[in-house]
């Protein structure tokens, strides 16, 4: 592991990290004998090819697991890439439960890094769902309906955020807490926001 590779940031994160801080380690070790750059992107260590995101490492109860970016374009040749959910479009995960299972997986885990990078510097794209593919709740379409001015305002947000609120509606099992949430969502659609911003 190459000592200046590594991001101050990132050992803060995994001196504080209560579950899973010698599997971070592990992993960070196999990541920085790539030419990759360290970073702490959205509260977790990111690895970036050139200002290019590739792969990160991130923690839940159950697991821990290294996130390729567009891990959708691998070959996946071992079988060992998980898609989260089923929203998720690109990124994969492989999960770990030890850090033996790491070192266990090191070659493993090395080829998939470089055939990461390899699809980075190539430039090849994700082909993501547009977002009039995804499905829109009945009651939201019929707030559409109701409301014009939601309707306007829906229309003129990014498709990112579009989606990031179709996915939020129809997440839920219940038309209740469908409707719940897009009751509370419409002033930050009436507002021009998106569901995080």
């Amino acid at each position: 592991m190459d000592d200046q590779k590594m991001n101050p940031k990132v050992d803060a994160f995994i001196a504080r990290a209560k579950n899973w801080g010698e599997e971070y380690e592990k992993l960070r070790s196999i990541i920085l004998d790539f030419d990759l750059t360290e970073e702490l992107k959205w509260g977790v260590p990111c690895y970036a090819h050139e200002g290019s995101n590739v792969v990160l490492m991130h923690g839940f109860k159950e697991y821990c697991a290294l996130l390729f970016i567009k891990g959708a374009l691998l070959k996946d040749a071992k079988g060992v890439l998980i898609q989260q959910t089923e929203n998720v479009q690109a990124a994969r995960q492989i999960r770990f439960t030890s850090a033996p299972e790491i070192v266990k997986m090191k070659a493993v885990l090395k080829s998939y890094i470089q055939e990461a990078i390899e699809v980075e510097k190539s430039g090849t794209k994700v082909d993501f769902k547009k977002t009039t593919e995804f499905t829109i709740p009945e009651e939201f379409q019929n707030k559409l309906a109701e409301m014009l001015d939601l309707k306007t305002a829906f229309n003129a947000l990014t498709p990112g955020r579009q989606r990031g609120y179709l996915l939020h509606f129809s997440s839920a099992k219940q038309s209740k807490t469908r409707l719940s949430r897009i009751e509370k969502c419409i002033p930050l659609i009436l507002s021009g926001k998106g569901l995080d911003d």
